[in-house]
């Protein structure tokens, strides 16, 4: 067990997936949080709100996260889609993100607007410009993503649920592989690669001497080997020399023979 946590590749892995998972928690609990305490009020001119119904599918589906931002109803045109609070026709206090089809205005200067569904057949009661929250700018990234991840029994047990417990069991595995290595029950890894690094170095150390040493006495029977031959080749010069003495002392003792042989 203590091999697997020592692995780099394993931390590596583990650290990212720590990461991910604390970064997904955050960012819901930042979101909910969000929502329950400010009651979707403007925040830096910005309100979020969840899709509720299918109206508006294809362009936003059930559970998409949507940005809203605080606009000037006389800035608005036909075509934008908007988030308002329905003000009769059944939709009394009802928070509905819907389309512009047409814009009218009253005798006060006021405005009245027509909107409806992309997917509905019936537009909406009309309203007032009172009646406006903001103007829809889009999907809310990576929220978007994680609502729809919660949502999903299935997307929540294996992308949030499964990894949370696999960082909860790790967590604990690798606390009580402390805890045996604390009391000696495990030898650290770290401290047996210290000793095959020091190991292996002392291995390194070793051949080199001896590799020292071969190569001296190498050189050493060069050496021997080349004194060895210098001596003979001046013996070989010597020899003739030695002779040539030998041969005249020789002659020498031949001629000094003859002589007393003659004397006598």
């Amino acid at each position: 067990m203590q091999k697997i946590f020592d692995n780099k590749i394993f931390k590596t892995i583990l650290s990212i997936i720590e990461v991910i998972i604390f970064i997904i928690v955050l960012l819901y609990l930042i979101f909910v949080i969000a929502q329950r305490l400010t009651n979707n009020s403007s925040i830096l001119g910005y309100r979020v709100f969840t899709v509720a119904t299918g109206s508006m599918n294809p362009k936003y589906k059930i559970n998409d996260v949507i940005i809203v931002k605080d606009v000037n109803p006389d800035k608005l045109k036909v075509g934008d889609d908007i988030a308002y609070r329905g003000e009769r026709g059944g939709l009394e206090g009802i928070l509905v993100s819907h389309r512009i089809i047409k814009i009218e205005k009253k005798d006060d200067g006021t405005l009245r607007f027509f909107t409806k569904g992309i997917n509905n057949k019936i537009e909406d009661p009309s309203f007032d410009e009172s009646r406006i929250i903001g103007q829809v700018k889009g999907k809310l990234p990576i929220v978007n993503e994680l609502n729809h991840i919660v949502k999903n029994q299935f997307g929540f047990f294996f992308l949030v649920f499964v990894p949370l417990v696999l960082v909860i069991f790790l967590e604990i595995a690798e606390t009580i592989t402390n805890i045996k290595i604390e009391k000696g029950e495990l030898e650290l890894a770290d401290s047996k690669e210290s000793t095959e690094v020091v190991e292996e170095e002392v291995k390194d150390d070793k051949e080199s001497v001896e590799k020292e040493i071969e190569e001296e006495k190498i050189v050493e029977t060069q050496e021997e080997v080349k004194e060895e031959s210098t001596e003979t080749v001046e013996e070989l010069k010597e020899k003739p020399q030695k002779i040539k003495a030998k041969h005249v002392i020789e002659v020498l003792e031949e001629e000094k023979k003859e002589d007393t042989d003659e004397t006598i």
